[in-house]
């Protein structure tokens, strides 16, 4: 297994990052909320230096619900990967892991592969990376 330097940053929402093929986030965390008041989790790779610039990689879960993962290129939406599968179990903690492959970002949740996106834009291009909305964070890494 390979080593690497890790970068972690306890609770914070919002840091700014250097990614490339290689990479990887882990998030560590659970729903801050019961399923039942529809909580959402949303993930952010930004090329820009604001939240109004384009994403790399748009990570949106709907607890309970369903999952979506888009890109936003200059300044609009692309088509949406959407999946009915929700690996997430309400109240319990979850560790996301997020790849940067040559091809795709690919997601695990729990140790198991759920989604895939392939690169819409560099990856290199990604300037900070945002975890917001119904989600209690412990950690996240990015190595």
């Amino acid at each position: 297994m390979r080593e690497c330097v890790q970068k972690c940053k306890e609770v914070l929402y919002t840091w700014h990052v250097s990614l490339s093929i290689g990479s990887s986030v882990t998030i560590r965390g659970k729903p801050a909320l019961s399923f039942s008041k529809n909580p959402e989790m949303q993930v952010d790779f930004h090329t820009g230096t604001d939240e109004n610039s384009d994403v790399a990689f748009h990570f949106q879960v709907y607890f309970g619900i369903s999952v979506k993962i888009n890109n936003r290129q200059n300044g609009s939406w692309n088509c949406e990967v959407a999946s009915s599968g929700m690996p997430f179990v309400d109240g319990q903690p979850f560790e996301l892991h997020i790849s940067v492959l040559q091809n795709e970002y690919q997601v695990t949740v729990n140790g198991q592969k759920y989604y895939s996106l392939a690169h819409r834009l560099p990856p290199q291009s990604v300037k900070f990376v945002q975890v917001w909305r119904d989600v209690s964070l412990s950690s996240v890494c990015v190595c």
